[in-house]
């Protein structure tokens, strides 16, 4: 019988397949993993205590930086949440301009959870090709914004300018392009049995644990629940758009590398359609006082992020600057299951099983 003695390693906090400052301890008996505890706030920047400081529109730059992947997201729940307290109409073209940027945006932070994902089980290839993709959208968000990472675009009232001229052909041109492109990630990866032998199976959990762990995005669609707040409380303007929510069963890596992939498709969909029905004319910004003052009061909005479900809770006392602000940060839930789906697995497995939840540190740590 061969005798092993309880070790305890540190994984990270710097480690290329943390995708950020994160660390796990583990103890570990020989390759099985007795316990993994995770160890957040490297990252820490205090984004929630600094806006009570901060006008609303100072606060929008802030969100760029939680989830650096979906910087257009962040800053859409942020004006969101204030325009719901203001009782605010946002000019259509404005609406249409927010929802091409966001499903943009879900699209290449899929294309990155995608490529680095493999690159993490070992294949380099789809890292390249993925990234050839993104590059291409970072270039479109680049011209329309400014910035190639950390946009800030959304306004409280619509968006900052409009888009430029040629900019919704060149989005056009780029649907078909991307949908090629998504066939040959399947032919490369999706049938792959090596692949298949690495994440099918690997970090499962239950519907009932998903929804007691409070999961959302891709993490809770792949154990067959059928919840996004796209469809299920239409914000902006998604209710005029035809598209699926990507459901699987299995509650595995192999389910969630699925919907994602699923889930990229759709947004090309919801893309497609927006650049269809685009208005030819009209403002991108509503009325807005030069102060913006929500009335006093509070109030909680909630959208669906590449990672899931983002929330922002404003509570205001009538001032230029928010009393209170506090996210509800997707990565940070996802995050919580991560000790329990490592206890007990192989050793191997564990970038396997963190890669697969897909978490944002910048979120993670606030």
């Amino acid at each position: 019988m061969i005798r092993t003695e309880e070790m305890l390693l540190n994984v990270g906090p710097q480690h290329p397949s943390t995708h950020g400052v994160f660390r796990i301890v583990l103890k570990i008996d020989g390759e099985i993993i007795k316990e993994a505890t995770p160890v957040i706030g490297y990252l820490h920047r205090g984004t929630e205590k600094l806006a009570e400081d901060l006008q609303y529109t100072q606060i929008i730059p802030y969100t760029d930086r939680m989830d650096y992947l979906s910087a257009m997201t962040n800053n859409y729940i942020l004006c969101h949440a204030v325009e719901t307290m203001m009782d605010m109409e946002i000019p259509e073209r404005a609406e249409y301009l927010r929802v091409l940027v966001m499903e943009l945006g879900r699209i290449a932070s899929h294309l990155v959870w995608f490529g680095t994902y493999l690159l993490d089980i070992g294949a380099l290839s789809p890292f390249l090709y993925a990234f050839r993709e993104r590059e291409m959208i970072i270039n479109l968000l680049n011209e329309i914004s400014g910035a190639r990472l950390t946009f800030n675009y959304m306004r409280v009232g619509g968006v900052k300018w409009d888009a430029p001229e040629g900019w919704i052909e060149k989005v056009e041109e780029f649907i078909p392009h991307m949908r090629k492109e998504l066939a040959g990630y399947h032919d490369l990866v999706s049938g792959n049995e090596i692949f298949l032998n690495r994440v099918r199976g690997v970090g499962k959990y239950t519907k009932q644990e998903a929804m007691a762990y409070s999961l959302s995005g891709a993490n809770l669609r792949c154990t067959g629940v059928d919840w996004d707040l796209r469809k299920k409380e239409p914000y902006s303007i998604y209710d005029r758009f035809d598209f699926d929510v990507p459901v699987f069963d299995g509650g595995d890596a192999w389910a969630r590398y699925k919907c994602r992939l699923a889930e990229i498709e759709e947004s090309i969909k919801i893309v497609e359609q927006a650049v269809e029905q685009f208005p030819k004319e009209g403002d991108i910004m509503a009325k807005v006082p030069r102060i913006i003052k929500p009335p006093a009061g509070e109030t909680y909005v909630r959208i669906e992020s590449p990672r899931g479900e983002i929330g922002c809770y404003i509570s205001s006392e009538g001032k230029k600057e928010p009393y209170r602000l506090k996210f509800r940060r997707p990565s940070f839930y996802n995050l919580q299951i991560l000790p329990k789906l490592l206890k007990g697995e192989n050793i191997a497995n564990l970038i396997t099983i963190l890669g697969g939840i897909d978490i944002v540190l910048g979120e993670v740590d606030g």
